[in-house]
């Protein structure tokens, strides 16, 4: 190994993922030792089975604690520029029962613990990545963010997972551009300190993060989002002029206003919003809406002439006498230019159902549809057909009909309908596939 050119070498040691395996290198070989110094990134993971062998008594004088490997890496490391640490997700199975009260050799986030190892790495410290250890994390207030903004000053990327972050004593990080918070509980209800104190931000990750009230969020800089919001605050507002990309998931806020005028790809998932306030979005290419109350949200929405492809789905049960159920009809009268149209299986079948009830009309605006993606539950297989032959019928250029149907549909049923419907419009280019609740879709034929 030692006659290896260094070059070869040190490119060897950088495609390693672990950083404990950068350890067992500088066991086996006299150039791995000297050439590792010269690696600019520490990833460490805490596995299960370390975690096991730190619990055991039999094991856990002879393991080394995760704490003291990691000092050990950043130790031997001249310059950082890359630092990831954090417990494995198979961990989250690890109950309060399991742990030791007091136990802090898996709080990531402390200050006694960063203070240990930041102060060596922060002046070349582009990319910081901490996942705590739930268990430990939940119940102790970290003051990390102050820690980081103090002393890392080109910081551009920084991640935090599973922990209780406070905001006393954040300072300003104008370098940095991208935020990830994930399962963690912050103290900024309404988010001001990360408006004020990330304000060039580019991209943006909240997934799971508690203690929100009115969450306000005012980035100009913002050009990716994704919120998923654990709890049910009273409103959400997002100001955001740069914003291309959107992906919200909340269950029921009593106000949603957006100002966000270049989006183009918008994913929207939600209960209900009583209040839902949306500016004009000229841009808008992709939308993707999910909801209880799909049809309340549609018409929530400005008519669009720039969206072209279309993803919706009820998260409703249709009652007999529903009145307000989806239609082709109403999804063309605000959006007539979609070429690419998805359709779920819970507004597929209230799409089915309103057919029954009274069919649609002709529109002008589906003869520029395309292509239709479907997710289907063969109640009747002559409804089915029925509705999907007259679907065919109104939009007449569409030619790619992708169907999915559910895996507990009898096979001899799905084996007949797809034969009826590929013998009956053959210049139609079918694909089939079969889907499941929680599932990834698995198609079965390419285009017929």
């Amino acid at each position: 190994m030692d006659d290896l050119p260094p070059p070869l070498l040190l490119d060897i040691l950088n495609r390693l993922t672990d950083s404990a395996d950068l350890a067992r290198c500088r066991l086996i070989s006299k150039s791995f030792n000297a050439l590792s110094r010269e690696v600019r990134s520490i990833n460490l993971v805490c596995t299960l089975s370390r975690y096991l062998k730190l619990r055991s008594p039999a094991t856990k004088d002879r393991t080394t604690p995760f704490k003291t490997v990691f000092n050990s890496l950043v130790l031997n490391s001249p310059v950082v520029e890359s630092i990831s640490i954090g417990v494995d997700k198979s961990l989250g199975g690890i109950t309060y029962d399991d742990v030791d009260d007091e136990s802090d050799d898996l709080y990531l986030t402390g200050a006694g613990f960063v203070r240990e190892w930041l102060p060596r790495v922060c002046r070349e410290l582009r990319s910081l990545s901490i996942s705590d250890f739930w268990v430990q994390s939940c119940w102790r207030r970290s003051d990390i963010l102050a820690l980081v903004s103090s002393c890392c000053h080109i910081l551009c990327e920084l991640e935090v997972k599973n922990a209780w972050l406070s905001v006393n004593g954040l300072n300003p990080m104008p370098m940095l551009t991208s935020l990830t918070l994930e399962s963690v509980r912050l103290d900024d209800e309404d988010l001001n300190k990360v408006n004020h104190c990330f304000p060039c931000l580019q991209v943006l990750n909240l997934i799971g993060v508690g203690g929100l009230k009115e969450p306000k969020i005012q980035l100009f800089h913002l050009r990716k989002f994704r919120w998923t919001v654990s709890n049910a605050p009273q409103s959400l507002t997002i100001f955001a002029p740069k914003l291309v990309k959107l992906e919200l998931n909340c269950i029921e806020p009593r106000a949603l206003v957006l100002e966000t005028p270049s989006l183009s790809d918008f994913y929207l998932s939600l209960r209900k919003a009583h209040k839902f306030e949306v500016k004009e979005l000229l841009d808008l290419k992709i939308l993707q809406l999910e909801s209880a109350d799909l049809c309340g949200l549609i018409y929530s929405f400005p008519s669009n002439n720039s969206i072209e492809r279309l993803i919706v789905d009820s998260l409703k049960c249709v009652k007999p006498g529903d009145m307000t159920m989806l239609s082709l009809d109403m999804l063309f009268n605000m959006f007539p230019n979609v070429s690419s149209l998805t359709l779920r299986s819970g507004a597929w079948s209230e799409m089915e159902t309103c057919f029954v009830a009274g069919g649609f009309q002709s529109h002008a605006g589906m003869q520029g549809l395309k292509e239709i993606v479907a997710q289907l539950v063969i109640h009747d297989i002559d409804i089915t057909i029925l509705f999907i032959f007259t679907v065919l019928d109104k939009c007449t250029n569409l030619s790619d009909v992708a169907l999915l149907i559910h895996c507990e549909v009898d096979p001899k049923v799905a084996s007949n309908f797809i034969s009826r419907c590929t013998a009956d419009r053959p210049r139609v280019g079918w694909r089939w596939g079969i889907w499941n609740t929680g599932s990834i879709d698995t198609w079965t034929s390419d285009r017929i």
